[in-house]
């Protein structure tokens, strides 16, 4: 008869080399999951905030349980290595610095991001987005 426990077996740390050891930790980085924090309010002191986790160049529609948030961001922070594009539109559709703002990692106030030429005030005009590592 078979168990259903598990075996553990204690691994020598010569069984590794440094290469597979690096490609582990490689590894390990990309399954960790991503997030960004999309606020309705400020994000000193957290005001209508919530971790959205980010799927790597999908396009993410602030619809169905997301719906509260629709043209209501006024606070993004990005996960560092990351960049992430904003659109006005439903679908990720758009042109960048009219209908779509991309922003790196870090904690952004959506009423002045960068666009091409100049700050851009993209407050309350968000329906989708779209995430992907630098």
């Amino acid at each position: 008869m078979l168990s259903t426990k598990a075996f553990l077996l204690p691994l020598s740390p010569f069984l590794f080399s440094m290469s597979s050891i690096n490609t582990l930790i490689v590894l390990t980085l990309q399954l960790a999951p991503a997030t960004i924090t999309a606020c309705s309010g400020s994000l000193n002191p957290p005001n209508g905030c919530v971790t959205i986790p980010v799927v790597s160049d999908e396009c993410m529609n602030l619809t169905g349980g997301l719906s509260f948030l629709n043209k209501e961001i006024s606070n993004v922070v990005v996960p560092d290595g990351f960049v992430c594009s904003f659109f006005s539109d439903f679908g990720c559709l758009g042109e960048q610095n009219i209908d779509e703002v991309v922003l790196t990692g870090g904690n952004w106030d959506m009423s002045d991001v960068p666009g091409i030429a100049s700050t851009v005030n993209f407050n309350d005009l968000t329906s989708s987005f779209s995430c992907s590592p630098i």
